[in-house]
Protein backbone atom coordinates (compact mmCIF):
# COMPACT_ATOMS: atom_id res chain seq x y z
CA UNK A 1 0.00 0.00 0.00
CA UNK A 2 1.04 3.58 -0.58
CA UNK A 3 0.24 7.04 0.89
CA UNK A 4 -1.57 9.60 -1.89
CA UNK A 5 -1.64 12.75 -0.01
CA UNK A 6 -2.44 16.63 -0.66
CA UNK A 7 -1.54 20.17 0.93
CA UNK A 8 -3.28 23.44 0.52
CA UNK A 9 -3.76 26.40 2.46
CA UNK A 10 -5.82 29.42 2.99
CA UNK A 11 -5.47 33.04 4.57
CA UNK A 12 -2.19 33.88 3.01
CA UNK A 13 -3.21 37.04 1.78
CA UNK A 14 -5.39 38.38 4.72
CA UNK A 15 -4.00 40.04 7.54
CA UNK A 16 -6.98 39.47 9.68
CA UNK A 17 -7.38 36.08 11.10
CA UNK A 18 -5.18 33.02 11.02
CA UNK A 19 -3.13 31.33 8.13
CA UNK A 20 -4.40 27.68 7.78
CA UNK A 21 -2.40 25.06 6.14
CA UNK A 22 -3.82 21.57 6.01
CA UNK A 23 -2.62 17.89 4.96
CA UNK A 24 -4.85 15.13 4.23
CA UNK A 25 -3.89 11.73 3.32
CA UNK A 26 -5.16 8.37 1.82
CA UNK A 27 -3.77 5.35 1.77
CA UNK A 28 -4.51 3.34 -1.64
CA UNK A 29 -2.96 0.48 -3.38
CA UNK A 30 0.40 0.75 -4.85
CA UNK A 31 -0.74 0.32 -8.64
CA UNK A 32 -3.54 3.15 -7.75
CA UNK A 33 -0.52 5.64 -6.06
CA UNK A 34 -0.95 7.28 -9.68
CA UNK A 35 -4.26 7.51 -10.23
CA UNK A 36 -7.60 10.06 -9.89
CA UNK A 37 -9.08 10.03 -6.69
CA UNK A 38 -12.25 11.39 -8.30
CA UNK A 39 -12.19 8.53 -10.65
CA UNK A 40 -11.73 6.15 -8.19
CA UNK A 41 -14.31 7.49 -6.02
CA UNK A 42 -16.90 8.42 -8.83
CA UNK A 43 -19.70 6.61 -7.74
CA UNK A 44 -20.04 8.72 -3.88
CA UNK A 45 -17.91 12.06 -4.65
CA UNK A 46 -17.07 14.45 -7.41
CA UNK A 47 -15.23 17.65 -7.96
CA UNK A 48 -18.59 19.44 -9.39
CA UNK A 49 -20.41 21.74 -7.70
CA UNK A 50 -23.86 21.49 -7.89
CA UNK A 51 -26.84 22.37 -6.07
CA UNK A 52 -29.23 19.10 -5.15
CA UNK A 53 -26.43 16.51 -6.37
CA UNK A 54 -26.39 13.11 -4.83
CA UNK A 55 -22.62 13.09 -4.79
CA UNK A 56 -20.45 14.58 -2.00
CA UNK A 57 -18.50 17.63 -3.96
CA UNK A 58 -14.85 17.74 -2.85
CA UNK A 59 -13.37 20.69 -4.94
CA UNK A 60 -11.22 24.07 -4.22
CA UNK A 61 -12.48 25.75 -1.45
CA UNK A 62 -13.33 28.58 -3.90
CA UNK A 63 -15.63 26.56 -5.66
CA UNK A 64 -17.59 25.15 -2.44
CA UNK A 65 -17.34 28.57 -0.45
CA UNK A 66 -19.03 31.82 -2.45
CA UNK A 67 -20.96 34.92 -1.37
CA UNK A 68 -20.39 33.62 2.35
CA UNK A 69 -22.39 30.17 2.17
CA UNK A 70 -20.54 27.87 4.24
CA UNK A 71 -22.91 24.80 3.65
CA UNK A 72 -21.29 23.07 0.35
CA UNK A 73 -17.69 23.40 2.12
CA UNK A 74 -18.76 22.76 5.52
CA UNK A 75 -20.61 19.37 3.96
CA UNK A 76 -17.13 18.08 2.64
CA UNK A 77 -15.28 18.67 5.50
CA UNK A 78 -17.90 17.05 8.22
CA UNK A 79 -18.68 14.26 6.04
CA UNK A 80 -15.23 13.28 4.99
CA UNK A 81 -14.41 13.65 8.89
CA UNK A 82 -17.61 11.24 9.26
CA UNK A 83 -16.25 8.58 6.93
CA UNK A 84 -12.89 8.68 9.47
CA UNK A 85 -15.14 8.15 12.17
CA UNK A 86 -15.14 11.37 13.86
CA UNK A 87 -18.80 13.34 14.61
CA UNK A 88 -17.22 16.80 15.97
CA UNK A 89 -20.20 18.63 17.72
CA UNK A 90 -18.09 22.10 18.19
CA UNK A 91 -15.07 23.94 17.19
CA UNK A 92 -13.20 22.74 20.11
CA UNK A 93 -14.06 18.77 19.20
CA UNK A 94 -12.91 19.96 15.62
CA UNK A 95 -10.06 21.92 16.29
CA UNK A 96 -8.16 19.21 18.92
CA UNK A 97 -8.83 16.36 15.99
CA UNK A 98 -7.63 18.89 13.31
CA UNK A 99 -4.65 20.98 15.55
CA UNK A 100 -4.34 19.21 18.65
CA UNK A 101 -1.97 21.02 21.35
CA UNK A 102 -3.04 24.72 19.84
CA UNK A 103 -6.00 25.07 22.64
CA UNK A 104 -3.67 27.29 25.00
CA UNK A 105 -2.54 29.64 22.29
CA UNK A 106 -5.92 30.03 21.56
CA UNK A 107 -6.97 30.69 24.90
CA UNK A 108 -5.08 33.88 24.39
CA UNK A 109 -7.63 35.01 21.87
CA UNK A 110 -10.30 35.63 23.35
CA UNK A 111 -12.02 36.51 20.42
CA UNK A 112 -11.56 33.04 18.92
CA UNK A 113 -12.68 31.38 22.45
CA UNK A 114 -16.28 30.45 22.16
CA UNK A 115 -17.26 27.03 23.89
CA UNK A 116 -21.08 27.51 22.38
CA UNK A 117 -20.12 27.05 18.47
CA UNK A 118 -22.04 24.08 17.61
CA UNK A 119 -21.25 22.46 14.12
CA UNK A 120 -22.69 22.34 12.12
CA UNK A 121 -22.89 25.99 12.05
CA UNK A 122 -24.82 26.14 8.52
CA UNK A 123 -28.04 24.45 8.21
CA UNK A 124 -27.41 23.20 4.63
CA UNK A 125 -25.15 20.85 5.25
CA UNK A 126 -27.69 18.02 4.96
CA UNK A 127 -27.49 13.93 6.36
CA UNK A 128 -23.42 14.10 7.35
CA UNK A 129 -24.09 9.90 7.93
CA UNK A 130 -25.55 9.03 4.77
CA UNK A 131 -23.56 10.42 2.75
CA UNK A 132 -20.50 9.45 4.67
CA UNK A 133 -21.57 5.98 4.15
CA UNK A 134 -21.56 6.03 0.65
CA UNK A 135 -17.74 7.45 0.37
CA UNK A 136 -16.95 4.71 2.83
CA UNK A 137 -18.39 2.35 0.62
CA UNK A 138 -16.96 3.58 -2.03
CA UNK A 139 -13.75 3.93 -0.36
CA UNK A 140 -14.00 0.17 0.83
CA UNK A 141 -14.61 -1.06 -2.66
CA UNK A 142 -11.43 0.49 -4.26
CA UNK A 143 -9.41 -0.53 -1.23
CA UNK A 144 -8.72 3.07 -0.22
CA UNK A 145 -8.89 4.35 3.20
CA UNK A 146 -8.39 7.80 4.54
CA UNK A 147 -5.68 7.87 6.73
CA UNK A 148 -5.38 11.45 8.61
CA UNK A 149 -6.32 15.30 8.25
CA UNK A 150 -4.20 17.62 9.99
CA UNK A 151 -4.01 21.39 9.94
CA UNK A 152 -1.69 23.53 11.23
CA UNK A 153 -3.06 26.96 12.07
CA UNK A 154 -1.35 30.39 13.03
CA UNK A 155 -2.90 33.48 15.01
CA UNK A 156 -2.04 37.04 14.72
CA UNK A 157 0.94 37.48 17.44
CA UNK A 158 3.01 33.91 16.37
CA UNK A 159 2.55 34.98 12.48
CA UNK A 160 3.89 38.13 13.37
CA UNK A 161 7.41 37.09 15.23
CA UNK A 162 7.73 34.44 12.77
CA UNK A 163 7.50 37.03 9.85
CA UNK A 164 10.19 39.33 11.75
CA UNK A 165 12.54 36.13 12.68
CA UNK A 166 12.26 35.29 8.64
CA UNK A 167 11.60 38.62 7.47
CA UNK A 168 9.60 36.77 4.74
CA UNK A 169 5.76 35.38 4.80
CA UNK A 170 6.66 33.09 2.26
CA UNK A 171 8.91 31.46 4.44
CA UNK A 172 6.94 30.84 7.11
CA UNK A 173 4.03 29.56 4.85
CA UNK A 174 6.67 26.89 3.46
CA UNK A 175 7.46 26.05 6.97
CA UNK A 176 4.17 25.06 8.17
CA UNK A 177 3.80 22.50 4.94
CA UNK A 178 6.88 21.04 5.63
CA UNK A 179 6.09 20.27 9.45
CA UNK A 180 3.15 18.83 8.02
CA UNK A 181 5.21 17.25 4.98
CA UNK A 182 7.04 15.52 7.93
CA UNK A 183 4.13 14.30 9.84
CA UNK A 184 2.95 12.56 6.97
CA UNK A 185 6.65 10.82 6.23
CA UNK A 186 6.40 9.94 10.00
CA UNK A 187 3.10 8.34 10.02
CA UNK A 188 4.24 6.54 6.40
CA UNK A 189 7.63 5.02 7.30
CA UNK A 190 8.15 2.24 4.81
CA UNK A 191 5.53 3.40 2.55
CA UNK A 192 5.80 4.84 -0.79
CA UNK A 193 4.42 8.80 -0.38
CA UNK A 194 3.31 10.49 -3.64
CA UNK A 195 2.46 14.41 -1.94
CA UNK A 196 1.31 17.30 -4.06
CA UNK A 197 1.30 20.87 -2.56
CA UNK A 198 -0.25 23.67 -4.17
CA UNK A 199 2.50 26.31 -4.98
CA UNK A 200 2.96 28.09 -2.16
CA UNK A 201 3.70 32.24 -2.86
CA UNK A 202 4.87 31.34 -6.18
CA UNK A 203 8.22 29.70 -5.58
CA UNK A 204 9.64 27.69 -8.03
CA UNK A 205 13.03 25.89 -6.18
CA UNK A 206 12.21 24.18 -3.06
CA UNK A 207 15.39 22.16 -3.11
CA UNK A 208 17.55 23.69 -0.52
CA UNK A 209 14.59 23.94 1.61
CA UNK A 210 13.85 20.00 1.20
CA UNK A 211 17.43 19.27 1.95
CA UNK A 212 17.61 21.40 5.36
CA UNK A 213 14.15 20.24 6.45
CA UNK A 214 14.90 16.50 5.72
CA UNK A 215 18.75 15.91 5.88
CA UNK A 216 18.53 11.90 6.16
CA UNK A 217 16.98 11.82 2.72
CA UNK A 218 18.89 11.95 -0.65
CA UNK A 219 16.84 14.56 -3.05
CA UNK A 220 16.76 14.19 -6.53
CA UNK A 221 15.07 17.05 -8.97
CA UNK A 222 12.73 15.69 -11.29
CA UNK A 223 11.77 18.89 -12.75
CA UNK A 224 11.39 22.66 -11.66
CA UNK A 225 9.26 24.48 -14.10
CA UNK A 226 7.26 27.65 -13.64
CA UNK A 227 3.68 25.04 -13.35
CA UNK A 228 5.45 22.56 -11.53
CA UNK A 229 8.41 21.59 -9.33
CA UNK A 230 8.96 18.04 -8.60
CA UNK A 231 11.37 15.87 -6.31
CA UNK A 232 12.17 12.44 -5.22
CA UNK A 233 12.69 11.75 -1.58
CA UNK A 234 14.86 8.27 -0.31
CA UNK A 235 15.81 7.31 2.68
CA UNK A 236 16.26 3.97 3.80
CA UNK A 237 12.64 1.61 2.23
CA UNK A 238 10.94 4.83 1.99
CA UNK A 239 10.52 6.94 -1.20
CA UNK A 240 8.94 10.38 -1.38
CA UNK A 241 7.72 11.98 -4.57
CA UNK A 242 6.78 15.45 -3.91
CA UNK A 243 5.57 18.14 -6.01
CA UNK A 244 4.87 21.38 -5.90
CA UNK A 245 2.05 22.35 -8.70
CA UNK A 246 0.16 25.82 -9.57
CA UNK A 247 -3.73 24.57 -9.09
CA UNK A 248 -3.36 21.95 -7.60
CA UNK A 249 -6.44 22.09 -5.98
CA UNK A 250 -8.59 21.34 -9.10
CA UNK A 251 -6.37 18.78 -10.81
CA UNK A 252 -5.97 16.66 -7.18
CA UNK A 253 -8.80 15.31 -4.72
CA UNK A 254 -6.42 15.38 -1.53
CA UNK A 255 -5.18 19.06 -2.27
CA UNK A 256 -8.75 20.06 -2.95
CA UNK A 257 -9.68 18.18 -0.01
CA UNK A 258 -6.86 20.38 2.49
CA UNK A 259 -8.29 23.37 0.84
CA UNK A 260 -11.62 22.41 2.11
CA UNK A 261 -10.31 21.52 5.51
CA UNK A 262 -7.90 25.23 5.43
CA UNK A 263 -10.68 27.03 4.18
CA UNK A 264 -13.30 25.78 6.75
CA UNK A 265 -11.34 25.98 9.84
CA UNK A 266 -10.27 30.15 8.84
CA UNK A 267 -14.04 30.95 8.21
CA UNK A 268 -15.14 29.62 11.31
CA UNK A 269 -12.37 31.56 12.85
CA UNK A 270 -13.67 34.68 11.05
CA UNK A 271 -17.40 33.80 12.09
CA UNK A 272 -16.01 33.85 16.08
CA UNK A 273 -13.91 37.08 14.94
CA UNK A 274 -16.94 38.87 13.61
CA UNK A 275 -19.77 37.75 16.35
CA UNK A 276 -17.35 38.55 19.36
CA UNK A 277 -16.32 42.60 18.08
CA UNK A 278 -20.05 43.04 16.48
CA UNK A 279 -20.82 42.19 20.40
CA UNK A 280 -18.37 45.01 21.36
CA UNK A 281 -19.39 47.43 19.10
CA UNK A 282 -23.18 47.48 17.97
CA UNK A 283 -23.33 48.07 13.66
CA UNK A 284 -19.97 46.54 13.33
CA UNK A 285 -19.97 45.70 9.48
CA UNK A 286 -18.21 42.10 9.95
CA UNK A 287 -14.84 41.67 7.48
CA UNK A 288 -13.31 38.71 5.98
CA UNK A 289 -10.24 39.84 6.71
CA UNK A 290 -8.42 41.08 3.46
CA UNK A 291 -6.62 44.13 2.88
CA UNK A 292 -9.00 46.42 1.82
CA UNK A 293 -11.78 45.87 3.97
CA UNK A 294 -9.62 44.60 6.86
CA UNK A 295 -8.27 48.53 6.58
CA UNK A 296 -12.09 49.41 6.55
CA UNK A 297 -13.13 47.12 9.54
CA UNK A 298 -9.92 48.73 11.76
CA UNK A 299 -11.12 52.19 10.62
CA UNK A 300 -14.66 51.50 11.79
CA UNK A 301 -13.15 49.36 15.39
CA UNK A 302 -10.68 51.98 15.84
CA UNK A 303 -12.04 53.42 18.91
CA UNK A 304 -13.45 50.49 20.23
CA UNK A 305 -9.75 48.67 20.13
CA UNK A 306 -8.30 51.88 21.67
CA UNK A 307 -10.83 51.77 24.74
CA UNK A 308 -10.56 48.18 25.04
CA UNK A 309 -6.62 48.78 24.63
CA UNK A 310 -6.27 45.58 22.17
CA UNK A 311 -3.00 45.17 21.41
CA UNK A 312 -3.05 45.28 17.61
CA UNK A 313 0.09 42.48 17.23
CA UNK A 314 -2.61 40.02 18.65
CA UNK A 315 -5.17 41.33 16.14
CA UNK A 316 -3.28 42.29 12.80
CA UNK A 317 -0.56 40.39 10.93
CA UNK A 318 1.75 42.78 9.39
CA UNK A 319 2.08 41.56 5.93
Amino acid sequence: MAILAGIDEAGYGPILGPLVVSSVAFRVPDASVGACLWKALARSSTPKVSRGARRLAIADSKKLYSRGKLGPLERAALVMLAVRGHRPGNMPELLDLLAPGGSQIRREYPWYCDEGLSLPLSNDVGDVATRANAVRLDCAENDIELTAVRCELLLAAEYNQLVKRTRNKAVVLLGLALRLVYGILRRSKGQRVRLCVDRLGGRQHYRESLSTAFPQYELQIVEESPARSAYRLTHSSQVCEIEFVTNGETHHLPVALASVYSKYVRELHMHLFNRYWSRKQGGLKPTAGYYTDAKRWLKDASRMLDRLNIDRSMLVRER
